[in-house]
C-alpha cells in the first residue's frame, strides 16, 4: 500500500501536500508514547497517533516512518505540519479512533511493525 492509497482507507485530509505520496507502507504501530515508537517501531510503517507536536515528526523522520496519521480529527499546530512538510512525511487527520484505525489497517492487509520492547514474555503470556 503507498500513502495515497492510506488516505483513502482512513478517510483522511492530507495536511502537507507536499509530502511524498508514493511512500511504501508496509505495516503499522499505534502509539502516543514517542519512546515507544524509538524503541519499536520498524521502518516504513504508518504511525497512528493522537499527538500534535512536533516531536512527533522527529520521531517519525528518526524512525523512518513513512506516513502519520493523527487519530479523531486532531488538526495539529501549523509548526508541526511545517516540519512534516521540510521532511516530506504525509501528516494526514483522520477522523476516526485509534482503534477503528488499526482494524482497518489490519482488515487492509497491513501487519503490525512494532517490536517487543520487553527481553522476556509478557505478563499476558
Amino acid at each position: 500500500m503507498d500513502v495515497s492509497q492510506l488516505i483513502g482507507l482512513v478517510n483522511g485530509k492530507l495536511l502537507n501536500p507536499g509530502a511524498d505520496l508514493t511512500r511504501e507502507i508496509k505495516g503499522g504501530c499505534g502509539a502516543d508514547l514517542m519512546s515507544d515508537v524509538l524503541a519499536s517501531i520498524q521502518p516504513e510503517a504508518v504511525l497512528l497517533t493522537g499527538l500534535c507536536n512536533p516531536q512527533v515528526v522527529r520521531t517519525a523522520q528518526m524512525s523512518d516512518v513513512s506516513a502519520i496519521v493523527i487519530v479523531r480529527g486532531k488538526t495539529p499546530p501549523q509548526e508541526t505540519v511545517d516540519l512534516a512538510n521540510q521532511e516530506k512525511i504525509a501528516l494526514i487527520s483522520s477522523p476516526f479512533g485509534m482503534f477503528e484505525l488499526c482494524g482497518r489497517l489490519y482488515q487492509a492487509g497491513l501487519t503490525s511493525l512494532e517490536r517487543s520492547v520487553t527481553d522476556g514474555p509478557s505478563e499476558m503470556e
